[in-house]
């Protein structure tokens, strides 16, 4: 055979085994139901609601490949154990190993959730448990509830549920309790393997993870009274409208339900101690002074000795806890570093209340600038009609960055504008009483009618001699028309109340405060979705007021109106709202429509 011949008859044979091989390749199946099904337990050793159980370790063999998703989440055990237990997977077993000494005659439940989930799809085995029992009796009473958030009444994530037997108020502080479970999402809570007794019922969101309510800023809920657990109460409540509305016939499909028997409100404690939590010197010349609680009778000053008062100006945040100082003397505040003086209630190691004073010293050091020279920023001053438009009644704000000297009125100039013709117009300007940085302006606007502002150079300025280039802005008084009114009349509640109009998704569009039956008006709404909620203001104070699990204060209740309002333009909603019952959840998709003025 020649070299030729050779090589023609070798290539032949390669391409016909490739051929050959390409016809014969095997592939894999396409198509097919999807996998839905959870693992399934095949046995466990020992097996789950063993009795007098003395060991170390227990392992759960499934059908199929396990996985551990978010186990460290998700996991937990009641009564807790001293040390987290051993956790691992070993193919198609889960293995769980503990090294604490258990209690006796104590029922264990092993708590997983949807943790334990099968390799290929993921499917979770919902609400997984194990259980064991180190005396002759599996417990089997249980406790149910709801956690909710009290401004909101919204289930709170990572949120603990503790129950004592111990029933003195310092066993939550100090001590593990003896039975534990873990809210859902929902805020769902269930506490299976009880035994027969008398218990205090909490909610924690555990900071330090230590299973007790030891840090001040620690979210936390309690019940008021104690829980009974016997084989005679029912512990397996069925699902319940806690809804109950008497002037709402019918609620929609989607009205949130609570399930549970037990309903705990978690909230965060108000700080209780009075200390200083920060002082800065953000600009050259301003300081800011910060109390943790405001200050209620007790002095709460800063000084200069040898300063003259006119030298600088003090004024208060609107939560009144800052001080602000503007140092208006240059000579001063061209200074890197200011010693002064401030004085403040302080929280003593006796918890007693008394006035301090500490000396400051603040520093200021000027940004560096490059070699190419930087045009220093223009003073501005930021008005609330830079949209065009303007609600009836509206005063325009204007707002500086610094105090305001007075404005000089003779260059503000306010126009009426009929078709090519412009109609001077009268208007008032007034200080804000809380903010030397902020300013009013008034007149009798006509609705539909389009205005003018013209605000010649230097017409306003602050008290360190910048000044406003000339500016012109057009505006619209926008028309009833364009406008929604809702008006609810509120019945049977006796007492200080805070009604407050919310957007679809929460957000606080205006309040009224209320101290006897009556009408709350919102007119002025743009069109769209509302909720409505009520804060009993019990204490009268005027706002919401958190609770104090050290003196057994809950906090103030709140209450959502268990429906939406739609509001159109040109549309007027009036309803009535009886808040004698407190509903503890809002409702979705249901709507109150609107009517025609």
């Amino acid at each position: 055979m020649t070299r030729k011949n050779y090589f023609r008859h070798s290539y032949s044979v390669i391409l016909g085994l490739i051929l050959i091989s390409a016809c014969a390749k095997i592939s894999s199946p396409t198509g097919g139901p999807k996998d839905t099904r959870p693992p399934v337990v095949v046995k466990s050793e020992p097996v789950s609601g063993t009795r007098n159980y003395n060991g170390k370790k227990f392992v759960v063999t499934f059908d199929e490949f396990v996985e551990l998703r978010e186990i460290n989440e998700k996991f937990m055990v009641s009564p807790p154990m001293q040390k987290k237990p051993e956790i691992s997977i070993k193919g198609k077993s889960l293995v769980v190993k503990f090294d604490d000494d258990l209690r006796d005659s104590t029922t264990y439940t092993f708590y997983f959730q949807d943790a334990i989930r099968d390799l290929n799809e993921g499917n979770p085995i919902d609400n997984y448990s194990f259980v064991f029992s180190t005396g002759p009796v599996i417990d089997s009473l249980s406790v149910t509830g709801n956690v909710l958030k009290a401004n909101d009444l919204n289930p709170p994530e990572n949120t603990l549920v503790l129950l004592y037997s111990d029933l003195s108020d310092s066993a939550f502080i100090k001590k593990i309790p003896d039975y534990i479970s873990k809210a859902d999402k929902n805020g769902y809570f269930r506490i299976d393997n009880i035994k027969e007794g008398t218990y205090r019922l909490y909610a924690l969101i555990d900071a330090d993870n230590n299973k007790n309510f030891n840090l001040p800023d620690e979210e936390l809920a309690f019940l008021d009274s104690l829980v009974i657990i016997n084989p005679q109460k029912n512990y397996f409540p069925s699902e319940k409208d806690s809804l109950a509305f008497k002037s709402v016939k019918a609620l929609s499909s989607d009205t949130v339900f609570l399930k549970g028997e037990y309903k705990l409100i978690l909230f965060k404690p108000s700080a209780k101690k009075y200390y200083l939590t920060s002082s800065s010197r953000p600009q050259a010349y301003k300081l800011n002074f910060t109390l943790s609680l405001p200050p209620d009778t007790m002095d709460f000053s800063w000084s200069l000795p040898g300063l003259d008062k006119s030298s600088y100006l003090v004024e208060r945040s609107r939560d009144k806890d800052t001080l602000i100082i503007w140092l208006r003397d240059s000579a001063l505040y061209s200074q890197p570093v200011i010693n002064s003086f401030i004085r403040y209630p302080f929280t003593d190691s006796t918890g007693k209340i008394i006035q301090k004073e500490d000396s400051s010293r603040l520093r200021f050091l000027s940004p560096r600038v490059s070699r190419a020279t930087r045009k220093p920023e223009p003073y501005r001053v930021v008005s609330s009609v830079t949209s065009g438009k303007l609600t009836p009644g509206q005063r325009i704000a204007f707002v500086s960055q610094t105090p305001f000297r007075l404005p000089d009125t003779s260059k503000i100039r306010l126009y009426r504008l009929i078709e090519k013709e412009r109609e001077k117009t009268p208007y008032s300007l007034t200080p804000d009483s809380e903010s030397s940085c902020r300013m009013f302006l008034t007149a009798g606007f006509l609705q539909g009618a389009n205005y003018l502002l013209i605000n010649d150079s230097g017409s306003f300025g602050d008290i360190y001699g910048a000044k406003t280039d000339s500016t012109g802005i057009k505006f619209v008084i926008r028309e009833n028309s364009t406008f929604g009114k809702l008006i609810v009349n509120i019945k049977n509640y006796q007492g200080k109340r805070i009604i407050q109009l919310l957007t679809s998704d929460e957000k606080l569009v205006r309040e009224i405060k209320m101290d006897q039956d009556g009408k709350a008006e919102f007119p002025y709404l743009e069109k769209g979705m509302y909720r409505l909620k009520i804060i009993y203001d019990l204490n009268g104070d005027g706002k919401w007021t958190t609770g104090d699990f050290i003196s057994g204060r809950q906090p103030e209740p709140v209450s959502f109106m268990p429906m939406e309002i739609e509001i159109k333009e040109n549309w007027e909603n009036e309803l009535y709202w009886d808040v004698s019952e407190m509903h503890v959840k809002k409702f979705k998709n249901t709507a109150i429509r609107s009517r025609s003025r």
